[in-house]
C-alpha cells in the first residue's frame, strides 16, 4: 500500500533490474532473514515455508528483483516491480492487476530493526513473495488489483480494510489451530508471536462483510485478526460481488473500533 511520507528512499536499477546494496544493508537483510525465520518456523502457515524454499531465497544478502521474479513466474506468473519508497495507490492496483508485486529497494536502518512504518524490501521480499507462489493467494491478490483500478475513492477505503485483514494481517487454520499468512506480522518479529500467543487478542472467523466495517490502524499491534479455513476461502472471493459487499458494508456502518482513533 502507499503512505503519505517517508524519510528512505529506493536504490535505482539497472537495466536488468539489479540494485547495489552495501555490506550493511546485506548484514541487515540477514539479521532479519536469520531472526525471522526461526520465528516463524512453527507459526507460519505451511505454504509460507513451502514458498520460501521455492523461491530459494539467499539469507545472506538482500536478494535481487529479477531473482525473484524467475521463481514467481514459473510457479504463478507474477514477478516482483522495483518501485520508488512510496507510490501512489493508482499504481499500486495497476501493479497487481497486471500480477507484477511492487518492492521498494530499500531495507530498513539497524535502528529500525522491529518496525517501521513503510514497507521496504524485507517486508515485501520476505513477507508477501513465499505466498505468491500459491495460486488461490496469488489469484486473490491480483483481482484485488482489478477492483481498486475500477473503484472510485470511497470504495478503495473499504477495499483496503479487505487487504489489511487479508494479504496483510490475515491468519489461517491448519490442523486445528492459527497460523499465519499475513505478511504485515510475518515480517514482523513481534507480531509474529502476539497475533497467536496473546491472550487479548481477538481471533475471529473471516467473514468479508464484517471485514469491510471493521476499522484499522497501520501503527499499532492489531487488536483483532479474521481467520480464513482454507486459501479456497481466498479463491472463492475471486467469484464475489465484492463491490456490491462494500455498498452494503457502507449501508450497515462500521464498528466501534477497538483502538483509539486518535492516535493517542
Amino acid at each position: 500500500m502507499s503512505y503519505k511520507q517517508s524519510h528512505y528512499v529506493s536504490k535505482p536499477v539497472d537495466q536488468a533490474g539489479f540494485a547495489q546494496y552495501t555490506e550493511e544493508e546485506n548484514a541487515t537483510w540477514q539479521i532479519l532473514f536469520e531472526r525471522q525465520r526461526k520465528i516463524v518456523e512453527h507459526r507460519a502457515c505451511d505454504e509460507f515455508i513451502q514458498g520460501i524454499d521455492i523461491l530459494n531465497m539467499p539469507g545472506d544478502r538482500i536478494p535481487q528483483c529479477p531473482e525473484i521474479s524467475d521463481a514467481l513466474q514459473k510457479a504463478t506468473g507474477w514477478a516482483l516491480e522495483p518501485v520508488a519508497a512510496l507510490i501512489p495507490f493508482e499504481h499500486f492496483f495497476h501493479l497487481l492487476a497486471n500480477r507484477r508485486f511492487p518492492a521498494a529497494t530499500f531495507i530498513r536502518v539497524r535502528e529500525e530493526l522491529d518496525y517501521l512504518q513503510e514497507p521496504d524490501i524485507f517486508h515485501e521480499v520476505f513477507g508477501h513473495c513465499p505466498l505468491l507462489t500459491n495460486p488461490a493467494y496469488a489469484e486473490f491478490t491480483h483481482l484485488y488489483g482489478k477492483l481498486g483500478l475500477k473503484a472510485n475513492k470511497e470504495d478503495r477505503a473499504l477495499l483496503a480494510r479487505l487487504y489489511w485483514f487479508t494479504i496483510e494481517f490475515g491468519l489461517i487454520r491448519q490442523k486445528g489451530v492459527p497460523r499465519i499468512y499475513g505478511g504485515g506480522i510475518l515480517s514482523s518479529k513481534g507480531e509474529t508471536i502476539y497475533s497467536l500467543e496473546d491472550p487479548g487478542v481477538i481471533r475471529k472467523p473471516f467473514d468479508p462483510l464484517e471485514v469491510l466495517r471493521t476499522p484499522y490502524r497501520i501503527d499499532i499491534m492489531q487488536p483483532i485478526y479474521f481467520m480464513i479455513d482454507s486459501f479456497d476461502t481466498l479463491f472463492d472471493l475471486t467469484n464475489t460481488d465484492l463491490i456490491g459487499l462494500v455498498h452494503k458494508a457502507r449501508e450497515l456502518g462500521e464498528f466501534d473500533p477497538l483502538f483509539d482513533p486518535n492516535g493517542e
